[in-house]
């Protein structure tokens, strides 16, 4: 009776301490900053997948390149030192050319054609390619159109010619600058600011969200409405560490980020219209050009980029059947 008593006391004492797995912390690094977009959305894909895994997958994210520069964090996410992350094309674009396809001017017209082809076979197919970084591909999203926002007046694409334009460092996107004849001088977000205001940059390609919310237009003399590109972000995962996780919340981690990733490029529709309006209330002249503005230089950049990016061919048949 005494050996009974004891081996029902320890199976008691094994019920209360073992209870539900413990969480499980996880980290997800972005450059951008809290109000942004990106954030929000990684900060609510968080919130579900905590909430539906009861606990077990709790990821924290630090925006703001909090943890480092998305060179420093591909390093820490290949390593397994980091978990998640939210990136944009460039440490893809610049190891394979095929992940700056997305860059193609006028690819898309609006964020609808751009919602489409981020699920489309090609961009499944880049995504699926993350495993060669030692990543695993949760899925696309975007920021707004890209646009132009210059110092002085800008009327014509030839007054673009020599002016310094900021720019993100991929290859693809310096290219059409180049074909523009401007310069494309790539810089840190957070300097950018002071760099258009004090005359170091002309121009910037960047979208309305931005545009407004930092206030480039304290110092804008044209802001053009273009809409020639999309920006997309792949959400990714360290392939060490995805391997960690059960079967059952690596499910439910996919499923929330392609759903969350699928809302906030929807949403980009209304933001782009909203932001819009509020620049067109200060007094910046607000144009709005297509891609004839560009003359030639979208046709070159297309010949030049079929050659160096022979996925580009796929994404274009793609889109012609959209």
């Amino acid at each position: 009776m005494q050996r009974f008593k004891g081996a029902a006391l320890a199976a008691s004492i094994l019920a209360m301490t073992a209870g539900p797995a413990a969480a499980e912390q996880y980290r997800l690094g972005l450059i951008t900053p809290p109000p942004h977009q990106w954030t929000v959305t990684a900060t609510a894909a968080a919130e579900e997948i905590k909430a539906r895994t009861e606990g077990r997958v709790e990821i924290l994210v630090f925006p703001s390149g909090q943890l480092g520069n998305e060179a420093q964090m591909l390093q820490q996410l290949q390593s397994g030192v980091m978990d998640f992350a939210f990136f944009t094309l460039g440490e893809f674009a610049n190891r394979d050319p095929n992940y700056g396809i997305f860059l193609a001017p006028y690819i898309v017209k609006d964020v609808a054609g751009a919602r489409e082809l981020l699920k489309g076979k090609t961009a499944t197919k880049l995504l699926d390619g993350m495993a060669d970084f030692g990543l695993v591909g949760l899925g696309w999203g975007m920021a707004g159109m890209r646009m132009i926002v210059t110092r002085g007046e800008t009327a014509t694409v030839e007054d673009l010619n020599g002016k310094k334009i900021r720019t993100i460092p991929f290859a693809p996107e310096l290219a059409f600058w180049e074909g523009l004849g401007a310069a494309p001088t790539p810089m840190p977000l957070p300097a950018l600011y002071d760099a258009f205001a004090n005359g170091q940059v002309d121009g910037m390609q960047i979208d309305v969200e931005g545009t407004w919310n930092s206030k480039y237009y304290d110092h804008a003399g044209s802001i053009v409405i273009s809409d020639h590109m999309m920006f997309p972000m792949a959400a990714i995962a360290s392939g060490r560490k995805w391997g960690t996780i059960a079967e059952a919340d690596r499910a439910i981690v996919e499923e929330v980020f392609a759903t969350q990733l699928d809302t906030l490029v929807a949403s980009y529709a209304g933001i782009d219209a909203d932001y819009r309006a509020k620049l067109e209330t200060t007094k910046v002249p607000v144009i709005q050009v297509g891609r004839e503005w560009f003359g030639d230089a979208v046709d070159q950049w297309y010949a030049r980029w079929r050659e160096e990016a022979p996925l580009l061919k796929e994404l274009e048949a793609e889109a012609s059947g959209m």
